[in-house]
């Protein structure tokens, strides 16, 4: 529906369009390396090296295409 259509109901005005982001992965890395972390603390210290090595590029990683979608918005 464009500006110039008229609204499906009298007095209703359409909402103005949004930029929604990109889906990414990113979310889920942070999610699994907080679980390998956490998992690492019962099995052993190598998976809480692991668990926060995957957690650190994961934020990284969200964070470098957070700040390259703005600037490019």
């Amino acid at each position: 529906m464009t500006e110039n259509e008229p609204s499906a109901h009298p007095g209703w005005t359409p909402l103005a369009r949004e930029q929604v982001p990109r889906p990414t992965y990113f979310p889920a890395g942070l999610a699994l390396g907080v679980a390998f972390i956490f998992w690492g603390f019962v099995i052993s210290l190598v998976m809480v090296a692991a668990g926060l090595g995957l957690f650190i590029a994961a934020l990284a990683g969200w964070i470098r295409e957070i700040r390259y979608e703005r600037k490019h918005r």
